[in-house]
């Protein structure tokens, strides 16, 4: 699932970030967003404008949409039941 997927206020579990590009890679990760950390959208502006994204419980980031789409998220409930079975 991608991050424009949810709606404001809904929380989803990072997976992976599939990039093609390595410096937005490592930008992403030095902002906390690695495999298995919790990812809040709080806001998405008009217009095809940034999201405002909660990274574990206090970073803060506005992204451009276009970065948005190389995260790939699970749902909570997928990955508290993968984590149980695991």
């Amino acid at each position: 699932m991608q991050l424009k997927e949810l709606k404001p206020g809904q929380q989803a579990i990072l997976n992976q970030i599939k990039c093609d590009d390595p410096g937005l890679a490592r930008r992403l990760e030095a902002m906390g967003f690695n495999h298995g950390q919790k990812i809040k959208l709080l806001r998405k502006a008009w217009l095809n404008g940034p999201m405002h994204i909660r990274v574990g419980m206090t970073t803060e980031v506005a992204m451009r949409r276009s970065e948005a789409e190389v995260l790939q998220l699970i749902p909570e409930n997928e990955w508290e039941q993968t984590s149980q079975d695991g």
